[in-house]
């Protein structure tokens, strides 16, 4: 019976720890949007679509002399197109279609949780979240304001990823 006494008396003593934390006017997160905001899905990219976007970021990345795998993913995050330049690392396969199945299924550029991370602690909730990658290089493709896939590109520095996968949304329309 004492050793049930002492349990409850720290149990007791140590709730106080676990409350809820109170809000901070100060994070951006604590306000309540009106209307949810975010582009509605299409019907998933075609492989002559994805391939339309991987031969454009292609061209680009051979334009520019940088090695670099380019995926094409549908809403779902599912791989529909590969390419892998010679020379690219190996590491850059599992990065691109992280970053298109990223841009994909959250619906927006990988680029946008690289910079809500870097506006600091208020953001760090993103680490946490299954599938995000906060590396720039993950673009949605857009047909008639409708995500219909994604491209993720990796090879080169964040901004080169960039550049290439923009190239590669942007020829599908």
């Amino acid at each position: 019976m004492l050793r049930f006494s002492a349990f409850a008396a720290l149990m007791f003593a140590t709730s106080a720890v676990f409350a809820q934390v109170p809000a901070d006017p100060a994070n951006p997160n604590e306000q309540l949007p009106e209307k949810a905001s975010f582009m509605p899905y299409g019907e998933p990219i075609k492989l002559e679509q994805a391939k339309k976007a991987a031969d454009a970021a292609l061209a680009d990345a051979t334009k520019r002399g940088w090695p670099m795998c380019i995926a094409v993913v549908a809403p779902s995050g599912d791989l529909v197109y590969f390419v892998k330049m010679d020379d690219c690392q190996y590491a850059s396969i599992a990065i691109a279609q992280h970053k298109a199945k990223a841009a994909a299924t959250f619906r927006r550029a990988t680029v946008n949780f690289e910079r809500l991370l870097g506006r600091g602690p208020f953001f760090s909730y993103l680490a946490t979240l299954d599938g995000v990658i906060a590396s720039r290089g993950g673009n949605p493709i857009v047909v008639n304001g409708k995500i219909i896939g994604a491209i993720g590109v990796s090879g080169g520095t964040g901004s080169q990823d960039d550049a290439v996968s923009t190239a590669g949304a942007a020829a599908v329309k």
